[in-house]
């Protein structure tokens, strides 16, 4: 007998069929910004092979920075082993950046940061990542290396965004720069994030969906 939904009408088994936990992992990115961060992570998944993509799911959502937390809670209360949840934002002009990190790590929410800004981790895949303390100046110049790299304007809203990282720049080589300066950090600065050390973690969350499609 089909089970019914919280209307009461029956579904079908087309409908119980999304439900069920994809193979490789459900990762729900929940991130306060408009557009860069969903082009990218969807670019990211559209490269993956077809036989993958059914088994591996990322689905970005975008909401304000203090609802982030909220927000993950929200979408995983009531199937939380469909999803592995993260919250991706950039330091930027957030005035409480370390604690929302905290509160997220403490209720097992992972969390993809980025000082000053996201653009600093896409540096990563020209070969480096420069010492910018402030998010315009981050994402200007960032703008006129990715225009000299791949020929193309740089748009926060371009879907083939993630694409040129790849096809012009070196994704395996950013994940280890983005590693290496994490752990410079750690050993210069007195506290990680801090605004005096450029870095990202975002590169945990890309590697760790690289490992599992290399392993599939």
């Amino acid at each position: 007998m089909a089970r019914k939904d919280r209307t009461g009408n029956r579904k079908t088994r087309e409908q119980r069929a999304v439900r069920r936990i994809p193979e490789m992992g459900y990762y729900l990115v929940v991130t306060d910004t408009e557009a860069t961060e969903r082009c990218f992570f969807n670019g990211l998944h559209d490269s993956l092979p077809e036989d993958v993509k059914k088994k591996l799911v990322i689905k970005v959502v975008e909401t304000k920075t203090q609802n982030m937390i909220e927000k993950c809670f929200e979408m995983t209360a009531y199937e939380a082993q469909y999803r592995i949840p993260w919250i991706v934002f950039d330091r930027d002009q957030v005035p409480n950046f370390d604690q929302i990190i905290k509160d997220a790590e403490k209720v097992g929410i992972n969390v993809g940061w980025s000082n000053p800004c996201f653009e600093i981790w896409m540096y990563t895949y020209f070969g480096s990542m420069p010492a910018i303390h402030e998010s315009w100046t981050c994402c200007s110049r960032f703008a006129d290396l990715y225009e000299a790299r791949t020929g193309q304007k740089y748009s926060k809203a371009d879907s083939d965004m993630y694409k040129r990282l790849c096809e012009y720049g070196d994704e395996d080589k950013a994940l280890q720069i983005a590693a290496q300066k994490y752990e410079q950090c750690l050993r210069e600065c007195k506290r990680i994030p801090s605004e005096m050390c450029p870095a990202t973690t975002v590169h945990n969350l890309v590697g760790e969906i690289r490992r599992k499609v290399h392993k599939s």
